[in-house]
């Protein structure tokens, strides 16, 4: 069978929402609708605990769940995708809040989406994979460590007496400082719930267990009277739709709050593809990156004018959605609407729920996105360099933040690569064969001309690997250098410099320089360099046979030359 030469086809900038619709029947429709609440529910619970491990008000986790959950799934270039708050912005939330209050927080979202927009527009979709998955396990664990030690103080109902700490570290000394406040009924209910949570039956996972756990404990601590903290003790909650409004913008708040956008769009962009390559995984489609991005772009500049905090696709609703039959955008459209529906009508219900619940909710969404049987099999089987970035981004992400985590974890992850580069970049040398017998399919023997030396270079020419070319003129007894660089896949600028380092010695010497077989990048770099004039585009050979051809010319008329 012959290849097909057709190159694949640009991704679409179209949602997924406008492909489906084509052939949608009936049948999935009531599919689509069954899943849409199933997954409304599971949401209801999580997305209040999130708001309240960002640090504001319950309501708010599901005015992102309904914005942005319906815009991703309008807009968005996977056929499953289910966005809202997710565990992995909660940290990053509490510290924006903490420190800029609710008008940066919004701001920064905007921004974020923003930036989501035009990394989908000029499709960097498919840039997110260089991000190596040493850093995504990294600042994984390390944002499950930090909503861990986070939602101590209320599993345990310990009291900071009005002390707010933002860091880990702190979080961690307050914890020890505060150990006498220990509430041992809190701890009852939060154990019943982390129970409910580890032992609920598979047989009925169609019944989120969050929800079960909330409600049990609800009812236990109302009908004992236990001095457990609810959720209304602690916070008002309003049962009032989102609404829009923005906070005062100027262009030194958001010079101020750019580091902080970035940060989400990043996190966002990343988090949502992954989920989409998951979905993908489970029904065997393929996702449009690009319009991916432009949704959740779209659908974090919605919660935040809406009131609600950066979103991105999550990976746990998107595998209830398929599992529960949603196969089309209209289910994640559907689980938006009834959230909204659940807000308007049930919200005052909530103010029961004790917080050492939504700390075992929290303890449970921690391990399930930490992901620690990856680090352990990275740590069996990768080499000392990916598990020194492993560690290094998640110890960052505990101790500092995401920011320092991931920019520390890249900057480590390219010299590590440049290290590897520089290590299997060689140069090999040639020298004359006197024998008329030499095989011409041999490369290794292939007879050259007496005064020339030719030499191999394996691997890309870079900054990393200069210093190894150097040694190539230590022999200035010949009268001609010939270059192969057939296998040197690509050339920087420090690459081009030293090869000119090393022609211009060679000129010194009375020594031409020869090229053989340069691929289409370094050649497009030397021209675009003036090197290729320089040196003479008769002097740059297709083959290395037709190199040492040359070099018998260049070597008879050095000879002449000399006489």
């Amino acid at each position: 069978m012959e290849a097909s030469s057709k190159k694949p086809t640009e991704e679409k900038l179209k949602p997924k929402l406008f492909s489906v619709m084509k052939n949608y029947s009936g049948q999935q429709l009531f599919k689509d609708v069954i899943s849409g609440i199933i997954v409304a529910i599971i949401a209801l619970p999580l997305s209040i605990a999130l708001a309240l491990a960002s640090g504001v008000k319950p309501e708010q986790g599901l005015y992102t769940a309904i914005t942005a959950g319906f815009v991703v799934s309008f807009l968005g270039g996977s056929r499953v995708q289910i966005a809202g708050p997710t565990a992995a912005f909660a940290t990053i939330v509490a510290g924006i809040v903490a420190s800029e209050g609710m008008d940066g927080l919004i701001i920064s979202t905007v921004l974020a989406g923003i930036f989501l927009i035009l990394m989908g527009i000029f499709k960097f979709g498919s840039l997110i994979k260089y991000i190596p998955n040493t850093i995504t396990a990294g600042f994984t664990f390390g944002i499950a460590v930090t909503i861990l030690i986070g939602q101590i103080k209320d599993f345990c109902g310990m009291s900071f007496d009005g002390e707010s700490p933002i860091e880990t570290t702190e979080k961690l000394t307050t914890l020890f400082k505060y150990a006498d406040s220990f509430n041992y009924q809190a701890l009852l209910i939060g154990l019943l719930s982390l129970a409910i949570l580890v032992f609920w039956p598979k047989k009925l996972s169609k019944i989120p267990p969050s929800l079960i756990a909330v409600i049990v404990a609800s009812l236990v601590v109302e009908f004992s009277g236990m001095n457990v903290n609810t959720i209304g003790d602690l916070y008002e909650i309003s049962s009032a739709p989102p609404t829009p409004s923005m906070p005062e913008i100027t262009f030194s708040r958001i010079k101020a709050l750019v580091p902080n956008a970035f940060t989400i769009a990043i996190l966002a962009a990343i988090e949502s593809l992954l989920s989409c390559v998951v979905a993908d995984g489970m029904i065997g489609s393929k996702h449009r990156s690009n319009m991916e991005l432009v949704a959740q772009g779209a659908g974090n500049i919605t919660s935040a004018v809406f009131g609600g905090i950066p979103a991105t696709g999550a990976i746990a609703r998107t595998a209830a959605n398929i599992k529960n039959g949603g196969r089309t955008p209209i289910a994640g459209m559907v689980h938006a609407v009834v959230v909204l529906i659940i807000l308007v009508l049930l919200m005052p219900y909530a103010k029961s729920f004790p917080m050492p619940a939504i700390a075992a909710i929290l303890f449970v969404v921690a391990y399930n996105m930490c992901g620690w049987r990856g680090i352990v099999n990275t740590c069996k089987t990768a080499p000392k360099s990916d598990i020194i970035v492993l560690f290094t981004t998640l110890i960052l992400t505990v101790v500092f933040d995401l920011v320092v985590a991931i920019v520390a974890g890249m900057i480590l992850t390219a010299f590590l690569f440049m290290k590897r580069m520089a290590d299997v970049t060689e140069v090999h040398g040639w020298v004359y064969v006197d024998d008329e017998d030499s095989d011409p399919d041999n490369i290794a023997l292939k007879k050259v001309p007496a005064n020339t030396r030719v030499y191999e270079i394996n691997g890309p020419m870079f900054f990393g690997a200069s210093d190894k070319f150097a040694y190539m003129l230590d022999d200035t007894n010949i009268d001609v250098l010939c270059i192969r660089m057939r296998n040197v896949p690509a050339i920087d600028a420090t690459g081009v410099e030293t090869l000119d380092k090393i022609t211009k010695r060679c000129k010194k010497h009375n020594i031409s320089v020869i090229f053989s077989h340069v691929n289409e990048q370094p050649m497009q770099a030397m021209e675009k360099a003036g090197f290729v004039e320089r040196i003479g585009r008769e002097n740059f050979c297709d083959h290395i046979d037709s190199a040492l051809l040359r070099a018998e010319v260049l070597e008879r008329i050095a000879k002449e030359n000399s006489c």
